[in-house]
């Protein structure tokens, strides 16, 4: 796909192509301005940043200093630069082109045989997830409908075809749970052919309770290195009782390192950090995984993640679920904060505007944990750290748990 092929697509207003390729940042999120400086970017051929208007001094000191070293990249290639943090919450920028988004888009309309994507988009456009939602539909001619999740939860819901057929929507898990307290919102959500849930873990009771509900849920895998999804489980699979991520989309190869992190291959993948520029078409990622007999990708936990504390490894996804198990907690982390004892002491935070969880309801919970694995103190944690897609920052909740802890 030719790069003033994809501005045309995108709505490039004739003449665009004649202005100056210097960089461009665009930081709007509103949805239309936002596509249109996206698709005159796109047209005057220069490298396009992708910015959050949210950002502070430290993400935008990133954002100039990675401009300031001039992109290299071959003609047409790597000019996209989509933010990325990752858990560590330092800031990089993944390069993207036409060729790595079309290799997505299309091989996310194989795995779901469909022609045309339809969508509506309510996470924000400078974000991967929702800047493949507004690319599928406009690279294969579907329609995009960009909603704010305010009013999405409040109950104004956008219509939708009656069957869904080629129609989906984008959530992360906190607004999953959110939806499912609204009869009203899960018939809405039934009306997809797929609602994709990505951003975080899904636990067990909250995938049970959208298969109760019959909801046509798609628990999928990917990163902004990967342009999106690479591995998603169909909902017929989730309504049969599968939680796993799903097999790989036909345009990745996923498999695992020797110390069993998963490995992404294929035309979608990035072409490096802004202002290195890799080619390989491999990434390995920090997530451990493993595959079943059907080839589909179940997630371990995160290796930058495991907490050694006493000398043994803990799994905090694993203390997790036993926590939200206990029916105690709408939203709990694990971390691991420096103690001079243990190395590390496990500590469950959960937002300060909840109730505190009842110890007895939590203790029977637990004990099917080995000792190690429970948590050492229980923190209510006011300025919970999520970013705009619902994802935690687990850094920057374990500095505010070991504030708290010392004052």
């Amino acid at each position: 796909m030719e790069r003033i092929e994809l501005a045309r697509l995108l709505g490039a207003p004739p003449g665009a192509a004649e202005t100056a390729a210097g960089p461009v940042v665009i930081e709007e999120r509103e949805p239309a301005r936002f596509m249109a400086l996206l698709a005159s970017a796109v047209a005057a051929g220069g490298p396009v940043f992708l910015a959050d208007s949210a950002w502070g001094a430290t993400e935008r000191a990133a954002l100039s200093a990675c401009i300031g070293q001039a992109p290299f990249a071959p003609p047409g290639r790597g000019w996209l630069m989509i933010p990325s943090g990752g858990t560590s919450g330092r800031l990089k920028f993944a390069r993207h082109d036409e060729q790595t988004l079309s290799a997505a888009v299309h091989g996310f309309c194989s795995h779901f045989e469909v022609a045309r994507v339809s969508c509506v988009g309510v996470l924000p456009l400078h974000h991967v997830s929702g800047l493949m939602a507004w690319l599928r539909a406009a690279l294969t001619g579907g329609e995009y409908i960009p909603w704010d999740w305010k009013r999405l939860e409040a109950g104004e819901r956008p219509p939708v075809s009656r069957d869904g057929a080629g129609w989906f929507l984008s959530l992360v898990p906190t607004q999953l749970q959110r939806m499912l307290a609204s009869a009203e919102s899960a018939a809405w959500l039934r009306k997809f052919q797929a609602v994709f849930i990505g951003g975080g873990p899904v636990w067990p009771e909250l995938a049970d309770a959208a298969a109760r509900a019959e909801l046509p849920i798609s628990l999928s895998y990917g990163m902004t290195e990967t342009a999106a999804m690479v591995a998603a489980l169909r909902p017929a699979e989730f309504l049969a009782g599968e939680r796993s991520s799903g097999t790989p989309l036909p345009h990745v190869h996923l498999g695992l390192t020797e110390t069993g992190l998963v490995r992404v291959a294929g035309d979608s993948i990035f072409r490096g950090y802004c202002p290195d520029w890799n080619d390989a078409g491999e990434f390995i990622t920090d997530d451990l995984g493993r595959f079943d007999k059907q080839g589909r990708l179940e997630l371990l936990g995160r290796s930058d993640a495991l907490i050694i504390t006493g000398g043994e490894k803990a799994d905090p996804l694993e203390i997790e679920q036993a926590l939200r198990a206990s029916g105690e907690f709408a939203d709990v982390a694990v971390v691991g904060i420096p103690d001079p004892t243990w190395g590390h002491a496990i500590v469950a935070c959960y937002p300060a505007n909840q109730p505190a969880p009842n110890a007895a309801r939590v203790a029977a919970q637990l004990k099917g944990l080995a000792a190690f694995k429970r948590p050492r103190r229980y923190l209510a944690i006011a300025d919970w750290p999520r970013n705009a897609q619902g994802k935690l920052n687990r850094n920057a909740l374990a500095h505010l748990a070991e504030q708290l802890m010392r004052s």
